[in-house]
């Protein structure tokens, strides 16, 4: 593959033309390497989610999709950041593409790892609020915790929920995650 230089500024078309095994994030057009395959446990949780909402889903206009899906923010734009969330929420069907999303889903999932967890809490956090994501989850398999960050007034109020309640989705009215279940 062609280098990829921090230095350099890339974008989506210059994203779909590198030849490498490796998965990339692109944010701000800087590349960000993402990590080998997660543990056994982020993917119980990832699964766990991905039925509860998928089950939520069946029949209704919304859909959830798991990584890797490419999610490109500000495709409208500068088209220079795609990621790829643990799971994404889309109720606009009109702009799935091939690989992935063009615009802000109405809710975006991320499950910390040792190596994702500054990444997730920092950089991709400032991304999602300053996109408009609406709902943006970050689940903590370390302390069993769940981080609901909602969009208010251009800012994300949050909340926090532990292994052991029902939390509901703001983003869709009726849906309900069993964080037992997730945890288990």
């Amino acid at each position: 593959m062609e280098a990829l230089k921090q230095d350099e500024y890339y974008t989506y078309s210059d994203y779909l033309h590198w030849e490498t095994e490796q998965r990339y994030e692109l944010i701000d057009g800087v590349p960000y390497l993402m990590s080998p395959a997660p543990s056994w446990t982020h993917q119980k949780i990832s699964g766990e989610l991905n039925r509860q909402f998928a089950n939520f889903l069946l029949d209704k206009s919304c859909k959830v999709f798991a990584a890797p899906f490419d999610v490109r923010l500000n495709a409208d734009k500068s088209d220079d950041t795609v990621v790829q969330p643990d799971l994404v929420i889309v109720c606009d069907q009109s702009r799935l593409v091939k690989t992935g999303y063009m615009g802000v889903p109405e809710m975006i999932i991320e499950i910390l790892s040792p190596s994702t967890a500054r990444h997730d809490k920092l950089l991709k956090f400032n991304k999602y609020l300053e996109a408009g994501v609406s709902e943006y989850w970050i689940v903590d398999p370390e302390s069993k915790t769940l981080s609901v960050y909602l969009l208010k007034n251009g800012e994300y109020i949050s909340r926090v929920y532990s292994e052991d309640v029902i939390v509901p989705v703001t983003a869709l009215e009726g849906c309900e995650i069993n964080m037992q279940s997730v945890f288990s």
